[in-house]
């Protein structure tokens, strides 16, 4: 009997501590790059919009709790998660074993294609072949840096990182660089639509095991309790039709969820 009642005191503790602990989510403090429309950008009135923004708050909202983006440079999301500046990375990041060693992720957001973005008429392609002797920018952090380094670096191609994609395409109009390589989605809808991007095209997407294409929510690593209520929101996003809704007013009736 004494057993029995230990036992469940036990139990009862430790219920306890994880609901105190999923209480203590008064906040959630995400990362974000916003340099990155359609995905995350700035309005012209400063506030953040964006895909990846909408379903961060969306989110939010399911869970009950208080959002809060921080900016920062693609490439000091990592080590800014990992110093506790905040909770989760919503930033377009790609989920790939070198950053799996290093963070954990929550379930997909969606997934998208890498393609490389140039003049129209340039007579570029996908290809590291066609890139050989031309100029090719990328942002700092990306999954389109280690392909950059590890495929086009010994193709020939000289290979150019930049803080944030708005540089990169700054580079790109001013004829400082003859392509540029990143999200094609984020090319198509965020670049080409502009006014500055009228001239330029897209290419093919880039056929490499480099360039994976589900993305996530970046997590501190060993962080399963935030990893279980984050994929708790995503679930009944889709479940009560949100994540549809914020898609289409997006993408229109493109699916960019593969259910990976």
């Amino acid at each position: 009997m004494k057993k029995a009642f230990l036992a469940l005191s036990a139990l009862t503790l430790c219920m306890a501590a994880g609901a105190a602990l999923a209480k203590d989510y008064k906040e959630l403090r995400f990362g974000v790059d916003p340099s990155y429309a359609p995905f995350e950008s700035k309005a012209a009135d400063g506030s953040l919009v964006g895909f990846d923004i909408d379903l961060g708050n969306a989110i939010c909202a399911e869970l009950k709790v208080k959002c809060k983006w921080v900016e920062s440079d693609f490439d000091g999301t990592i080590p800014g998660l990992k110093a506790n500046k905040f909770d989760g990375v919503i930033s377009s990041m790609t989920v790939t074993p070198a950053r799996e060693k290093v963070i954990d992720f929550s379930s997909e957001l969606f997934s998208g294609p890498t393609s490389l973005v140039f003049k129209k008429g340039a007579g570029l392609d996908a290809t590291p072949e066609s890139l050989k002797g031309k100029t090719v920018g990328y942002e700092q952090g990306t999954i389109q840096e280690a392909y950059a380094k590890a495929v086009l670096d010994k193709a020939g191609v000289k290979t150019q990182a930049y803080a944030n994609q708005d540089q990169v395409y700054a580079d790109l109009i001013s004829g400082r660089l003859d392509a540029s390589i990143q999200d094609m989605l984020q090319a198509e809808l965020g670049f080409l639509k502009t006014p500055q991007g009228a001239d330029y095209e897209v290419s093919k997407p880039v056929d490499s095991e480099l360039l994976p294409s589900k993305t996530a929510i970046g997590i501190k690593k060993g962080n399963k309790e935030l990893q279980t209520l984050l994929n708790k929101g995503i679930k009944a996003l889709h479940d009560d039709g949100t994540y549809a809704t914020i898609q289409k007013k997006h993408f229109g009736d493109l699916n960019l969820y593969s259910g990976k």
